[in-house]
């Protein structure tokens, strides 16, 4: 398989041929293996200085530096993995291109992304005095091990461009997440022995209510420029053994949408304190664990690399609004280390896991032609004061 070098739609559809479901939310799916070795090869062949790590048992990250050292650096970040293609209505991994679409799981969550990045990094590389360093990863679509694993190995940039499907707009902030599970404790006796039973289901049901009220009254007042308001809602609830038995367990887990500048151990403390007021009228308490948590992420609209990306769009002929990104993705984690970090790239984030999974040729090849300007202007640079 040969590419032309800084061909972004053709290594969209290389890869999105690639079968890399995640092996963690797909039982037996093959992982991303052969996408990296996929994508090692071609960036190799396109100039890039091309390293492979290992993040997790047979699941590689793949690493290209383009340009030269010593100089500013941008970094460029999209994953391989893929969730699952069950119930597609049409090819996974055909690529096919029907009136300007290509269609197969991850052409829009992220193959498109990392095609255009890639492109863009070989179209720039000859031509800057810095360093574009192109990294694909593994696992973003379940606990981030391939961006954790290069922050721990020490990897670090001026900035990064993370791109995810944004439809070209620009993305500097997104919510972050608090998974919790509540439990509430009741007695288990027969039906019949109202006496001796405690429901522990209805018990849940006052802290479902006293929940209710605080996402309407407290969390829709807490709000971001960009993002809207900070939510929560209840995700899954199991409990009861039987209908003629009182259940003695009730386990209801929520999830807490996060804004910028909010604290795990303060969404918890929250979460406790309704819980208590739910509860306490009848001498009762409840159990609240955080099981998982994901930092927001937010980079201020007038920041370099936002101004940079702006001036690169406009130069491109594209329109590039600033907006807040609805999903999580790993920008969060290069922020956190301290690595200015937006999204942006081709893409429909509504179409990411969709039965019907596609991206605009015509948005692969603007997205590629604007990261493009913006290596050539930053990784020489050209950074706006």
């Amino acid at each position: 398989m040969r590419l032309t070098p800084g061909d972004a739609v053709g290594l969209t559809r290389e890869l999105v041929r690639v079968d890399s479901r995640n092996p963690s939310l797909v039982h037996g799916a093959p992982g991303e293996g052969a996408a990296a070795t996929l994508l090692r090869d071609v960036l190799t062949a396109w100039g890039g200085e091309v390293s492979v790590q290992e993040a997790a048992p047979g699941r590689p990250n793949v690493v290209a530096r383009f340009g030269r050292r010593g100089g500013p650096t941008l970094l460029f970040n999209g994953h391989l993995d893929v969730v699952d293609s069950a119930g597609m209505s049409h090819d996974a991994w055909s690529a096919d291109v029907r009136e300007g679409r290509i269609f197969g799981r991850g052409s829009s969550d992220m193959k498109s992304g990392i095609g255009a990045m890639c492109a863009a990094a070989a179209r720039a590389a000859a031509h800057i005095h810095g360093e574009v360093i192109v990294t694909a990863v593994i696992d973003e679509e379940y606990a981030s091990l391939g961006t954790r694993a290069l922050l721990a190995a020490g990897l670090r940039a001026d900035a990064a461009i993370i791109t995810e499907p944004t439809q070209l707009a620009i993305m500097p902030a997104h919510k972050g997440f608090a998974w919790l599970e509540i439990e509430t404790q009741g007695r288990a006796a027969h039906g019949s022995r109202w006496e001796l039973g405690v429901d522990a289901i209805s018990r849940m049901g006052r802290v479902l209510v006293e929940l209710e009220f605080f996402d309407r009254e407290v969390l829709a007042a807490r709000s971001h420029p960009l993002l809207g308001r900070a939510s929560m809602h209840a995700s899954t609830i199991s409990g009861g053994a039987g209908m003629s038995t009182y259940p003695d367990r009730c386990v209801l887990a929520v999830e807490r949408r996060t804004l910028p500048g909010e604290r795990d151990d303060a969404v918890q403390h929250e979460i406790v304190d309704a819980c208590r007021r739910a509860l306490a009228p009848i001498g009762a308490d409840a159990k609240v664990n955080m099981f998982l948590s994901a930092p927001p992420s937010d980079v201020a609209v007038d920041a370099p690399i936002v101004r940079a990306l702006q001036q690169a769009a406009r130069a491109e002929g594209s329109d590039a609004p600033v907006l807040g990104m609805s999903a999580w993705t790993d920008a969060a984690l290069f922020n956190e280390a301290g690595i200015p970090a937006v999204c942006f790239g081709p893409g429909d984030i509504s179409l990411a896991h969709a039965d019907e999974e596609f991206v605009e040729v015509a948005q692969i090849e603007r997205a590629a032609a604007v990261l493009t300007r913006l290596a050539l202007e930053w990784c020489r640079g050209e950074v706006p004061a």
